[in-house]
Formats: C-alpha cells, structure tokens, sequence
C-alpha cells in the first residue's frame, strides 16, 4: 500500500500536507503524533472514509483513492469497537462476511477461527454488553481480520482500556498481526505503545511527516528537535555552541556540556536531553537543586532547577528529596544537538 503526496484540506485548514508512505507485505506500522497532528485523517483517507484534496492511494499497482470503503476490502478497527449491542459476539465478527453474503459454511468456519485467533471462542454467544473492555476489543479485531484483509487499520484502538489490559492487548495484537502475516497501520499518540509494536513508525506533526523510521532510530536519533521534544526528549533548550577540542559545546543550566550534532549545526542550537539520560554524579557540571521528585517504583523521576534558573528532568534510582542540592551530567552522545 502507498500514500502518494496525500493531502487533505477542511476549507482553508490543511489537515494533511503532502504524506508519502509506502507500507510492504506484512509491516506493522505505526502513525504516531500529538492530537490533532492529522494521523486518524490519514487513516480514515486510506479506509476511504475521507477524500483525499491532493496525491493518490495505491495497493499494489491500483489507484484506490477513487474507491468507496467497501470496495477497498480493508479490516478497521476502532477506538470505540463500534460493536452490534444486539446481536451475539459471532454474529458481530461474521456481519461483514454475511454483507458479502459469503456460503454459510465459509461463514461458520471462518468466525470459528477468528475467535480462536483472539481467545474468544467460550464467549461466541455472549452479548458484546456482557463482555470486558478488552474482550469487546478482542471482538472488534476478529471482525477486521474475518474477511481477510490484505490491510488492517487500526486508529486508537487501546485508548479506552486501563494500564494493564493494555499492556496485554498490545502483546495480542502484535501476535495476532505475526500470525496472519497481513500489513497494519496503527495510529497512536503514545510513544511507547508505538516503539513496542511497530516495525516503522511515521512521526506527524501540523499535518506532515516529519519522520519515518525504525523504532530504534527514532528513539536514539530524533531528526529534529520537534520529534525529539514528542519522543521523550524533555529537556530541551536553546542555546550557543561552537566546536571546541573535546567537541561540540553547549551550555545546560549555566554549565558546558559537549554534544553530538544532529544536522547542520550553526552558532546558535536546540539542545535535548533524556530525562534517563541527565545522571546524578558527584562531580557533574551542571549544579542544580531539586524541587519534585515523586517514586516510581523502580526509581526516582526528578524536577530540578539549575543555578541560571533552567528547569531540568533527570530519573535517579538514588532516593532524592525536594531541596537536595545535586550535581548533574550527560554522555556527548545522549547530548543531540540540532539547528536552531
């Protein structure tokens, strides 16, 4: 499947501004940005569900972009689940095979092992108002994959489920999507959901691309300050540099720190920092003292205040407590550095 140049305008908004993506046999990616970064626009132009104002949609080597949803034979599924209160769980998952008016036979057969897929197959008769969140969620995804989609889409589909059963839905899906071999995109605003799932991500902000990549490029190397501040890159500052004999330099809360560019880095930069990656050390540049620091579990996540006045975001796994005066410091390869 490929996006060409898409475009989509409400009136004189640009909801989406030229987004080229092409999506290979069996990939799982995922559309990830901040609401209102036109992600679901662009799905519901790949489910047919929106007009696209400008470029074309491929699968394979078929203009679709022309085509009514129901021709384009794609699987959705919903944050809502969007599920038939009135009629069983089997009857909800075989409803698009019966508009196919598919042989009953194939019907049976093929909701049997859709339920199987999902671990439904106790719950066929219930009504989706009997079932759990996550069981409901179970329902919707053996509805799209039932008619043997070569696409399936997926927009927010978690988002209404509690920490732990999404967590255990995200392990689901990611197998079920191993098991039938089809191509997934999957939109999201949460990063985590995003690099623990997808093959590919494609970061969109205002409406464009900005990104696309593998999760692991994406989260070591941003390729602007935009996409590094939505991927976790809290501390983010501006800031002179210059090259000097250790390297790039920059200053971080009153303090030199030696960085890596990302760019073409000119005298004046963008400068961003993990939170995981500024360390508590005895003897770091950078003097700060703290002024939340809540428990975590597994560490501390810490708000200090630099000497100059700069707020600053670091984990510990040192028990600190507001007031403590701390010394901070960074690897110059976790200090990104970017154009301003």
């Amino acid at each position: 499947m490929r996006l060409d140049n898409v475009s989509r305008d409400f009136g004189h908004m640009h909801a989406l501004r030229d987004v080229s993506l092409t999506v290979e046999r069996g990939e799982f990616v995922a559309l990830l940005g901040p609401s209102g970064c036109g992600k679901s626009t662009a799905l519901n132009c790949v489910a047919g569900l929106l007009q696209v104002t400008g470029g074309a949609i491929y699968l394979d080597e078929q203009r679709i972009d022309e085509l009514g949803p129901e021709d384009r034979g794609f699987g959705m599924v919903f944050q809502n689940y969007a599920l038939f209160p009135h009629m069983s769980v089997r009857r909800n998952v075989g409803f698009g095979l019966v508009t196919q008016r598919r042989p009953k036979p194939e019907i049976e057969q093929r909701v049997n092992e859709a339920l199987a897929l999902v671990r439904l197959e106790s719950q066929a008769d219930k009504l989706p108002g009997q079932l759990s969140g996550g069981q409901q969620q179970r329902v919707a995804i053996a509805r799209a994959i039932v008619v043997g989609p070569p696409l399936v889409l997926m927009d927010e589909p978690l988002s209404n489920l509690d920490a732990k059963l999404r967590l255990e839905m995200r392990a689901e899906i990611r197998r079920i999507h191993t098991m039938l071999g089809c191509s997934t995109i999957y939109v999201t605003h949460d990063q985590e959901e995003a690099l623990s799932l997808a093959d590919r991500i494609m970061v969109m902000i205002d409406g464009q691309p900005r990104q696309i990549g593998t999760p692991e490029e994406l989260y070591a190397r941003p390729a602007n300050a935009d996409v590094a501040e939505f991927m976790g890159y809290r501390n983010l500052f501006a800031s002179p540099s210059e090259n000097g004999e250790a390297g790039l330099q920059v200053s971080v809360g009153g303090a030199r720190l030696t960085g890596t560019a990302v760019g073409e880095v000119g005298a004046r930069a963008m400068v961003a920092i993990r939170p995981d990656d500024l360390r508590l050390t005895g003897d770091g540049p950078i003097a700060a003292s703290v002024e939340i620091a809540e428990y975590h579990g597994r560490d501390f996540s810490v708000v200090a205040r630099a000497a100059d006045g700069t707020e600053l975001f670091f984990r510990s796994d040192q028990r600190v407590t507001a007031g403590d005066a701390v010394r901070l410091d960074a690897a110059p390869a976790r200090v990104l550095v970017y154009p301003a």
